[in-house]
């Protein structure tokens, strides 16, 4: 038995998400139509890390419903896996997005135009206090991992609209007009560095590799620990989604009854929950020495083997 969010939590959650969804394509909208007419390419940059954001808010959206969908005979662990792919994906249009950042912000070095640096300052308070707003409700949508990633966004974002208010400021003040492709090339190598971190932890759970932050020895040597258990091996843990983790392995114990076995398989999941949140396994007990050859298999009595 897995326990999930209550209808309610998930109402709740998907309302401010909506919401923020809203608000944020508006303020796209303001950033390209101002960046256009201020000749600002931080703007037009914002746009784009605000972009991003809208993604990251539409992903968590999608995994909040995909998250309530219960598994199918087809789709065994549900839907976790269709929430990497739309990351992935949307990860490579950021990298394209940057590119093109980059090179409108070294075409501009070399010919910067006019600045209206008061339409900057102006766009960009507005959108501190919009991420601001959006960044107080997910606080209290909810402590979910998936929320938690999508605040990190809209602080991010934050910040990085602050520096374009700093940027309007200085261009007021020193009439250099180059800050705005410099700011620019600073957002997107933000942009970029989130992308790059969301590919490699796309990647990573399509491959099925170990959790990021997840120490394999340290899920052996917890495992260990439980009285009772005489060995582990054979053990791998991968993602389902991107917080949901599943574990298998061979677990040697002493021949005894069911009811003791029961006992110990009892507390191993309790461990794994509690200590790795690890809710998805499937342990195999074992009394005899295994044989490894392709992964573990238990060695067969000579008067078996015409079975």
């Amino acid at each position: 038995m897995h326990s999930h969010a209550s209808p309610n939590a998930n109402e709740k959650t998907s309302r401010v998400l909506r919401f923020s969804l809203l608000v944020t394509l508006g303020y796209i909208a303001l950033l390209v139509v101002a960046g256009i007419r201020a000749h600002s390419l931080a703007l037009l940059s914002e746009a784009g890390h605000n972009l991003s954001d809208f993604a990251a808010l539409l992903l968590s959206l999608v995994a909040v419903y995909l998250h309530s969908r219960p598994p199918s005979s087809t789709k065994t662990y549900g839907y976790h896996r269709a929430g990497v792919l739309a990351a992935l994906m949307n990860a490579v249009s950021l990298v394209v997005v940057a590119c093109f950042i980059f090179y409108e912000a070294f075409r501009r070095v070399q010919n910067p135009p006019q600045v209206h640096a008061g339409v900057m300052i102006w766009v960009a308070a507005a959108g501190v206090v919009m991420n601001g707003v959006i960044a107080l409700l997910l606080y209290r949508a909810g402590r979910d991992v998936n929320i938690r990633s999508a605040l990190l966004h809209e602080v991010g974002d934050t910040i990085s609209t602050a520096a374009v208010i700093l940027g309007g400021w200085l261009i007021l003040e020193t009439g250099q007009t180059w800050i705005d492709p410099a700011l620019s090339f600073g957002i997107g190598a933000l942009i970029l560095w989130s992308a790059f971190g969301i590919v490699r932890e796309t990647l990573n759970i399509l491959l099925e590799g170990t959790p990021r932050g997840l120490k394999l020895d340290r899920v052996e040597a917890a495992m260990r620990s439980i009285d009772g258990v005489n060995d582990v091996h054979d053990l791998h843990v991968w993602s389902i989604g991107s917080e949901t983790h599943a574990l298998s392995c061979h677990i040697a114990i002493a021949d005894i009854p069911p009811s003791v076995s029961e006992r110990i398989l009892r507390e191993v999941k309790d461990l794994l929950h509690e200590q790795f949140q690890i809710d998805h396994t499937t342990i195999q007990f074992e009394h005899e020495e295994c044989e490894v050859a392709h992964g573990c298999v238990m060695p067969v009595a000579e008067t078996e083997h015409h079975h």
